[in-house]
């Protein structure tokens, strides 16, 4: 009897975790610097993919530089649109916008 109340209790709290994941997934992170950002770099955008959406590059901050992002493809989410990230003035800071899906 304990072994299917501990069996219980563990699939219960597995099950929590999983009910957790899209709201952590989901969570977006900004940063904030006092570097701007170099021009955008040009990009080819190639020709339309069906069930797919273009994310332009952009220029990501890590290990205290800018390195630039390549444009990509990601799945197409029917009822969103794709916001791609940006980079904002901020006074004298400059806040990075991960790119994210909006209805």
């Amino acid at each position: 009897m304990k072994k299917i109340t501990q069996a219980c209790f563990v699939s219960a709290w597995m099950a929590a975790g999983v009910l957790a994941l899209p709201v952590v997934a989901s969570a977006g992170v900004g940063i904030d610097i006092n570097i701007a950002p170099p021009a955008p770099q040009v990009e080819v955008v190639p020709a339309p993919r069906p069930g797919y959406v273009w994310a332009p590059g952009f220029w990501d901050y890590r290990g205290g530089h800018h390195v630039w992002v390549r444009g990509h493809w990601i799945g197409e989410r029917r009822g969103y649109r794709w916001v791609p990230d940006r980079w904002e003035q901020r006074g004298p800071n400059w806040h990075h916008e991960r790119g994210h899906w909006e209805r």
